[in-house]
């Protein structure tokens, strides 16, 4: 209580004396806590909203069986169904495709294939809700037609609920409303437009979701015998384990529970999370430097009055606890105003991009805000414990005070040397961490080592200034101005290392994100040079699930590299394949590799096969996450899990590789797929799958042939396949007698072209990559000019403490004949002078810190590679700028200390 009341009386006189200080601390503190809480309201929201989404869509069993790659027999579900052990099993058919909008613009849709008969027990939320016809009841209303009325509305029931099973028929949940026209919604089936009509509704939330009768799914996307996954119930009593022995599955077929998808999703965006966290933890790291800075001038200002509270009794331990106190109210108010600033945010930010920060991991969510206690208990806790962090030296200076020495105004002595132990300390210490391998996928040492880097970096400040000054000095001896500028650095040293010790914090973070950012944008440029060989491409889809049914045949291909001014055209097949259930699908790439050199970007040069490795393997190169993630060694034997097809199951093949065996042949970089990714040549992977569809093309027009009249006779043929198929349909439906099942004939064809596939140059497809990627950075940039400002807050409150303290010292120089304008000089070259080496100081650490970012953080997070890039003019005009936003902040802190106030306060002395 005592120091409750000392806080009181004591502390907030200094508040009330200089507001703008304490203010700038609590603020500092407040954008820290804003960035991270809105950073993980927004993740959290986004995640929860997806899995949800994820557990409606996979229901309730107790296992599931899905494929490796492709999909499932049909014939393993009449298996699977009659085992004793098995009381319910669901087949399922999923299919990722695009539906036209009102507006005729492509959109999402997953549709799933279901057997409404045994699906409700086990997907609830999935159970299609027809919609109730309307009657004129009127005529039915007397008592003597009851019974009719009774048997009219049993037949109607009848007669409805048998549109589970009509064929083009859906059931959609609330996101796909908005693909709604006229009761009928135009869904995409290869190069065609198929129209089904909308029946009613399902629970299910998350994405556009549109549901049918399974065999129909099957005929509307040609995928007769064929299911995505089988839900499981067993028995009371079965055993799983003795389940899936007795059912001997095939290789391919693995058996998932259900909680798998979710901590997937989990997974796939949890190194995007916790980077995007620490980022923007980086703005609360900075304002605990500024913590420091602001209670380190206040303790050396009150210096005599706490002396004065030592002689009167107050003992070294609580003047501890007393400037700790300070730390945590200042923590508490910046805390609480960061909670309520950051809920904002993040609700703004949802509602302008969606839940998705730009990583893409919840592209087409639209989660609503999911405020938590916990998580603003946790992050405020943080922001108090910053605070508190950096208040702690400033309390201990202000525990060891000599009492009759400081009453004297004498101050208390330098013990340097240790101080420059403990940054040394501190700094091997961050070496070691460097070298740690990463703690559940996250790279903690590295972050670590990087906070203990900055830390003792900012802490060897004061051997530094006097290292470089002691050099300078000589220059200026001649030079009253510079000469007292100068002077004042080296023998204030401590003084000028608090004062910067937010910039150089700020600055060393800035430039790290400047070169990582400016490293990665340059490989990904190269990469791109690499992947996209082409002049042109088309495509039927750009996610690699809706490529799986919306694809060109064979015969399309080859029929397109026979169009007048087309000199070759490379088709590419991608396919997920499922390695781990815990980790998202890896991506299987099927493209032409007569020379891997340089078709693909390889980290080194291809190698062959090692001692062991069967004469026939087939070769696949592997980016480098497979190497971390699965142990995909050069070299050596690998079972990627690639769909076979029937005939080489069966055994009777032709032309197809039977039983193949596969190794890493090399190693390249691939910055599209997070999780791994597989390329093998596309003529092995014919053989060995018997499937010879391709998702995109690319296309080398003849030398002198313009490419946009290429694109016009690609864009022709397609129109005409679509005519053709839309033409057959209209024929069939007119022969059974039905009305137009609405298959996109009364669609004008070279309209729809634009609907089913996209063109793009290789330029368009590099200018709009890197607008990706620089969106995705984007909070990067705000994230570096927030710590910015925190620092020249922090030289702000410096500045304006040291100069009204040193108003005797300003009068003095006044009389001795300084004017004015000469003060403001010497005041605002000491602000130079210490931001130039704060500047010199943050650029060092930040290349520091930028190199383990590049070469430490990102590939354990990523696991991609990059090569190092140093934009020096862009980190030459940071720093530039950030001197010259100091030596203006330090002469407009000058100003009000150089007046006539400045002359009077020596008078004292007189």
């Amino acid at each position: 209580m005592f120091l409750l009341n000392l806080l009181h009386s004591f502390s907030w006189r200094e508040v009330l004396h200089h507001p703008w200080r304490s203010a700038a601390a609590a603020v500092a503190i407040m954008l820290g806590v804003a960035l991270a809480f809105a950073v993980h309201l927004i993740n959290a929201s986004a995640l929860s909203e997806f899995s949800s989404a994820v557990r409606a869509v996979n229901g309730q069993p107790d296992a599931e069986l899905r494929a490796a790659s492709g999909n499932l027999n049909e014939d393993l579900y009449a298996r699977v169904a009659q085992h004793p052990s098995v009381e319910l099993a669901s087949p399922v058919l999923e299919v990722s495709t695009y539906a036209l909008d009102a507006q005729g613009a492509k959109k999402p849709l997953k549709i799933l294939g279901l057997d409404a008969l045994v699906a409700a027990s086990l997907s609830p939320a999935l159970m299609p809700q027809p919609n109730k016809p309307a009657h004129d009841a009127a005529p039915l209303a007397s008592v003597g037609k009851g019974l009719a009325a009774d048997a009219v509305s049993v037949q109607d029931t009848v007669d409805h609920r048998f549109t589970l099973f009509e064929a083009n028929t859906v059931f959609i949940n609330a996101a796909a409303r908005s693909l709604v026209k006229s009761q009928r919604i135009d869904i995409i089936t290869g190069l065609q437009i198929s129209s089904a009509q909308v029946a009613g509704a399902v629970a299910a939330q998350g994405p556009a979701l549109a549901v049918m009768d399974i065999g129909a799914a099957q005929d509307l996307f040609g995928l007769q015998g064929q299911l995505s996954r089988i839900d499981l119930r067993l028995a009371p009593g079965a055993d799983k384990a003795t389940l899936l022995r007795e059912l001997a599955l095939p290789s391919n077929v693995q058996a998932l529970a259900p909680g798998d998808a979710e901590q997937r999703i989990g997974n796939l965006s949890r190194a995007y999370r916790v980077n995007m966290t620490v980022l923007a933890l980086v703005a609360l790291f900075t304002g605990a430097f500024l913590v420091f800075s602001v209670l380190s001038l206040s303790v050396a200002k009150r210096a005599q009055q706490m002396a004065l509270l030592g002689v009167l009794g107050l003992t070294a331990r609580q003047r501890l606890q007393l400037v700790l106190l300070e730390a945590t109210a200042l923590g508490i108010v910046g805390s609480a105003l960061g909670i309520a600033l950051g809920t904002g945010l993040a609700a703004l930010a949802m509602g302008l991009l969606g839940g998705d920060l730009g990583g893409g991991y919840f592209a087409g969510t639209a989660p609503s805000l999911q405020w938590s206690w916990l998580a603003a208990v946790v992050y405020g806790a943080l922001g108090i414990a910053a605070a508190v962090v950096g208040a702690w030296w400033p309390a201990r200076a202000a525990q060891s005070l000599p009492l009759a020495q400081t009453l004297k105004g004498l101050g208390a002595s330098v013990r340097r040397g240790k101080g420059v132990l403990v940054a040394l300390f501190l700094v091997a210490a961050g070496a070691v961490l460097v070298w740690t391998p990463v703690v559940f996928g996250i790279p903690l040492g590295a972050y670590a080592a990087i906070a203990l880097l900055l830390v003792g970096g900012i802490g060897l400040l004061p051997p530094l200034v006097a290292l470089a000054y002691d050099r300078i000095a000589p220059y200026v001896a001649t030079r009253a101005l510079p000469m007292l500028a100068i002077e004042r650095a080296r023998r204030v040293r401590e003084t000028a290392a608090v004062a910067v010790s937010g910039v150089v914090a700020a600055l060393s973070l800035a430039v790290a994100l400047t070169v990582m950012v400016a490293s990665f944008r340059t490989s990904v440029m190269q990469w791109l040079d690499v992947v996209l060989p082409a002049p042109l491409y088309v495509r039927t889809a750009n996610t690699s699930a809706a490529g799986q049914v919306l694809n060109f045949s064979a015969e399309q291909v080859q029929a397109i590299s026979a169009l007048p001014g087309v000199e070759r055209v490379a088709g590419i097949r991608t396919v997920p394949i499922q390695l781990d259930p815990a980790l998202p699908s890896v991506m299987l790439v099927a493209r032409s590799l007569e020379t891997p050199a340089k078709d693909l970007p390889m980290v080194g040069s291809p190698v062959a096969a090692a001692n062991g490795v069967p004469a026939d393997a087939v070769p696949l190169y592997v980016s480098e996450a497979m190497v971390d993630l699965y142990g995909a060694q050069p070299g050596q034997l690998f079972k990627p899990n690639l769909p076979l097809a029937q005939q080489n199951i069966a055994g009777a093949a032709t032309n197809l590789i039977v039983n193949p065996s596969y190794y890493v042949a090399g190693v390249w970089r691939d910055y599209a797929r997070q999780f791994g990714a597989v390329a093998i040549d596309q003529r092995a992977y014919v053989r060995i799958t018997g499937d010879d569809k391709v998702n995109d093309l690319a296309v080398w027009p003849s030398a002198g042939a313009d490419v946009r009249e290429v694109q016009a006779r690609i864009r022709s043929y397609i129109g005409s396949q679509f005519a053709a198929a839309a033409g057959a349909a209209n024929r069939s439906a007119a022969n059974a007698g039905a009305a137009n099942s609405g298959t996109g004939a009364a669609q004008d064809a070279q309209a729809a072209v634009g609907k089913l596939v996209e063109f793009a140059s290789a330029d368009e497809i590099r200018a709009l990559s890197l607008k990706i990627f620089d969106r995705s950075f984007a909070v990067t940039y705000w994230l570096q000019a927030v710590a910015i400002a925190i620092g020249l807050f922090g030289v702000a409150a410096s500045f304006s403490a040291q100069v009204l303290a040193r108003r005797k010292e300003f009068g003095l120089l006044a009389h001795l004949g300084l004017t004015r304008r000469q003060i403001l000089q010497v005041v605002a070259s000491e602000g130079a002078a210490w931001t130039a080496i704060g500047s010199v100081a943050g650029c060092a650490l930040g290349l520091v810190v930028s190199t383990i970012l590049v070469h430490v953080v990102n590939p354990q997070s990523f696991h991609w590679t990059m090569d190092l890039t140093v934009p020096w003019l862009r980190l030459a005009l940071l720093c530039a700028a950030v001197v010259a936003a100091g030596t203006i902040t330090a002469w407009l802190a000058g100003r009000a200390a150089a007046g006539k106030d400045a002359v009077l306060a020596v008078k004292e002395d007189w």
